[in-house]
């Protein structure tokens, strides 16, 4: 009985102790939508009422829009290439060996260990020096280089359950290297890719400090957050940060839902696997 209480009490302090660690996590954001609602110009309690006055003016704001569009963009496009790439090292990370295997992986996992104002910083020298500095493309392939490690790493997880005997069995019967690479190893690894495109469009979209340094004029959302809040103090802030806020939580589910890690379940098996 008394062991029954202690376990109890245990798991009490354990659930308590992670809905403060969550609260305490949650509430800077919840602040935010709130206040994106609020009719007042500066937050203030008590609340002024409810109001669409700052969401309508962030969509009137040319500078916004366009920062929008650009942050899709980029998104996009660091999504396929992040995806790409990442299979592509995570597959010759899971196939073969070789010498120089231990630094190649170590090449694609540093980017995102290294902070980003001197990786920011190094980027922005670096691209000046040859000419590509201040183009979206440019913001683009440097969330490619930092996107491109979450990829690997979830289709490198993936791969951890192919047998290895798969891809030599096709080639047994027939198949090709390519032909046994398209329909065996890329229908296996489908949940990973599509987890791994949108947790990457999430990086790229959250990503700011990058984008920042080597941007130029071409700001994405984040980026034109910062340079309001250099300004006065501006309530379409919180209606921004709301809409950045709620994108960047649709696409981590959206990928959180394909590693299969929900409520502890792997995703149903293709009926090609």
């Amino acid at each position: 009985m008394n062991r029954s209480l202690a376990t109890r009490l245990s798991r009490l302090a354990q659930y308590g102790f992670l809905g403060l660690l969550f609260a305490f996590i949650a509430t800077p954001m919840l602040v935010i939508v709130v206040f994106s609602f609020d009719a007042n110009r500066f937050p203030t309690i008590p609340w002024g009422g409810f109001s669409l006055e700052w969401h309508r003016a962030i969509l009137d704001d040319p500078m916004i829009r366009d920062a929008f569009l650009n942050s899709i963009k980029v998104g996009f496009g660091t999504a396929v290439l992040s995806t790409a790439l990442g299979f592509a090292a995570a597959y010759i990370d899971f196939r073969y060996r070789f010498r120089l295997k231990l630094p190649f992986v170590l090449l694609v996992a540093v980017p995102p260990a290294v902070p980003a104002t001197i990786l920011g910083m190094a980027m922005l020298a670096f691209l000046s020096r040859i000419g590509l500095f201040g183009r979206l493309e440019t913001v683009m392939a440097c969330h490619v280089a930092i996107a491109t490690s979450f990829s690997m790493a979830i289709i490198r997880l993936r791969l951890n359950d192919l047998s290895r005997d798969l891809e030599p069995a096709a080639w047994n019967l027939g198949a090709s290297p390519a032909a046994a690479l398209v329909h065996v190893v890329l229908p296996f690894c489908k949940p990973a890719l599509i987890a791994s495109f949108f947790l990457s469009a999430a990086v790229s979209f959250d990503e700011f400090l990058i984008a920042w340094f080597v941007g130029g004029v071409h700001e994405t959302l984040p980026v034109r957050i910062l340079n309001l809040l250099q300004g006065q103090v501006n309530p379409k802030i919180n209606a921004i940060g709301a809409v950045v806020l709620v994108v960047s939580i649709a696409l981590v589910l959206i990928a959180q839902r394909f590693t299969g890690v929900r409520a502890g379940r792997r995703p149903s098996p293709d009926p090609g696997e």
